[in-house]
């Protein structure tokens, strides 16, 4: 499965992104898919998941009512729906895939896209 995240850029603080990440490779609708991101000095953190379905959602406690995750199973894609940004979301965005997982450790994920810039200027 090859992943292909964009829509990162520069944002002021209050604003609103939407990332997507498309795949290709797969069976896409199997695959329960997250986002994580990556601030410079800082471990890789989750954000958000979505199952394969797109039925079930979990949050990282710092995003909840301001991210939203979602899929077109359709379109092969994941979307990430983000207001309300604050300067501490300034990060590298991952989109990752886990065949039949739901899951918010990073080491569950097997597939992992390029990774797309989001900084928020305060």
């Amino acid at each position: 499965v090859q992943l292909q995240a964009s829509g990162g850029g520069l944002v002021q603080a209050g604003g609103s992104l939407r990332l997507s990440c498309a795949a290709s490779g797969g069976t896409f609708s199997t695959y329960g898919m997250g986002w994580f991101r990556q601030a410079p000095g800082k471990e890789r953190e989750f954000v958000a998941t979505i199952s394969w379905s797109g039925s079930s959602t979990d949050y990282a406690d710092s995003v909840k009512g301001r991210f939203t995750i979602s899929r077109d199973n359709a379109k092969n894609t994941v979307y990430l729906q983000m207001n309300s940004l604050k300067p501490e979301d300034t990060a590298v965005y991952y989109c990752a895939a886990a065949y039949r997982q739901i899951a918010t450790n990073d080491e569950m994920y097997k597939y992992w896209g390029q990774g797309t810039q989001v900084t928020v200027s305060s």
